[in-house]
């Protein structure tokens, strides 16, 4: 496996004797955007958790870096769609993202050139003494993801982060994430709902299916990069995803057991 990268090796999960993810191998490589998308049920918010060391698998192996993973690591960082409780109410922007270095044990003299330059890569330099209820939504979620790169992760693992947010604020920040992911390396492991957020950011798409969560198809995405919201949606081979996607999801609706 490449440094850096992250995988289901086939992996069970069962709670009260139902079982809710069956054999499931999947590698995602160093620097890799993986976007995963099914209907309820086909257990994505389990595999992501499976991944931050929350829950550990029925049978089968995480893998990280080539070893197993038996619990939470500072190297992988969730970014979740909560953003309101995922931030220190009681810390400002600054003071969140500090919350990181302490953690890594940064000398506090040390800290504040890496929190401003943190703040100005997600676009909040000017906000570092607010406190997230002074910020918007977008905001919010932006100190979040910069919170998380303070921990210098080399995995992401998000959960529908801009599930809750307007359109425009989605689309300005699903840019601002390829950019940065771009820049740091990381692998990004990317729950989803929405097929063309899937298509756009992903470097691969991974269909799950339902009841218990397995595996059904697996899309690679080759469109160019750096992506564009108008071109690249317009694109030929990003409407052709789109429809082989939204056709899984249908088949995979129709398949699921009740």
């Amino acid at each position: 496996m490449n440094d850096g990268a992250i995988a289901f090796d086939h992996v069970d999960v069962t709670f009260d004797g139902r079982r809710i993810i069956d054999d499931l191998t999947l590698q995602i490589a160093g620097g890799e955007f993986v976007c995963i998308v099914g209907p309820s049920g086909s257990g994505k918010t389990t595999a992501l958790r499976l991944l931050a060391g929350l829950i550990r698998p029925s049978r089968g192996t995480i893998l990280f870096r080539g070893a197993p993973l038996l619990g939470s690591s500072r190297d992988i960082a969730v970014v979740f769609q909560d953003y309101g409780k995922a931030l220190l109410p009681w810390r400002t922007a600054a003071q969140n993202i500090s919350l990181a270095l302490e953690a890594r044990h940064i000398p506090a003299r040390d800290r504040k050139p890496l929190i401003a330059e943190l703040l100005l890569k997600v676009g909040l330099k000017a906000h570092a003494d607010k406190y997230p209820a002074e910020m918007s939504g977008g905001m919010q979620q932006r100190l979040q993801i910069a919170r998380c790169l303070a921990q210098k992760p080399s995995v992401l693992l998000m959960d529908e982060p801009f599930g809750a947010l307007d359109a425009m604020t989605r689309q300005s920040l699903q840019d601002e994430l390829l950019s940065i992911v771009r820049a740091s390396g990381a692998a990004v492991f990317f729950v989803t709902h929405d097929l063309e957020e899937a298509i756009y950011l992903g470097d691969r798409v991974v269909g799950l299916n339902a009841n218990p969560g397995r595996i059904g198809a697996s899309f690679t995405v080759n469109l160019p990069k750096p992506r564009d919201q108008l071109g690249t949606r317009e694109q030929p081979e990003f409407l052709k995803l789109r429809r082989e996607l939204f056709d899984f999801i249908k088949r995979a609706e129709h398949e699921r057991a009740p």
